[in-house]
């Protein structure tokens, strides 16, 4: 009986101290829902979730286009508990084959994150543009970065 118990409290403890990261479909919200995006967003996948600093983290974004991309760009903007913090831009043909055909494509942009980068919520807002500058479409989301980093779990 005292076996079963000890099994019972390390089976618990094991599912409290050890995050179970996996990729994770997360939501999101256009920037201004009354607008007709060229590119309309399908789906959002970050892999790892929950997001660990010093890990590569991988974002991949399925959307459809309206009219063929032969260049452009990803403007991303970040906020921390609602400050903006960062912004980065990212050449779209890096992120995804140029030309885009009209219809199905994926984006994916891989970053690891500084060790020093605070645990806590945070918004990121992606905006695709083309060549032109001319906006392709606009998302927001959130994510986290756990207050516990993997490599700490290890040494425990």
């Amino acid at each position: 009986m005292a076996q079963m118990k000890f099994l019972g409290g390390l089976f618990v403890a094991i599912f409290l101290l050890v995050p179970l990261t996996s990729a994770k479909s997360t939501g999101f919200s256009y920037c201004n829902k009354k607008t007709d995006y060229a590119v309309k967003v399908s789906g959002l996948e970050i892999n790892p979730y929950p997001i660990s600093r010093s890990k590569n983290t991988s974002f991949e974004i399925s959307a459809i286009t309206s009219e063929a991309i032969s260049d452009g760009k990803l403007v991303i903007g970040v906020s921390y508990f609602g400050w903006h913090i960062h912004d980065e831009d990212h050449d779209l043909c890096k992120e995804t084959s140029c030309p885009v055909s009209v219809g199905d494509f994926v984006v994916s942009h891989s970053q690891v994150l500084p060790g020093i980068t605070p645990p806590g919520s945070y918004s990121l807002k992606m905006t695709m543009e083309d060549g032109k500058k001319k906006q392709l479409t606009c998302i927001t989301f959130d994510f986290s970065i756990g207050f516990i980093a993997e490599e700490n779990l290890a040494d425990m």
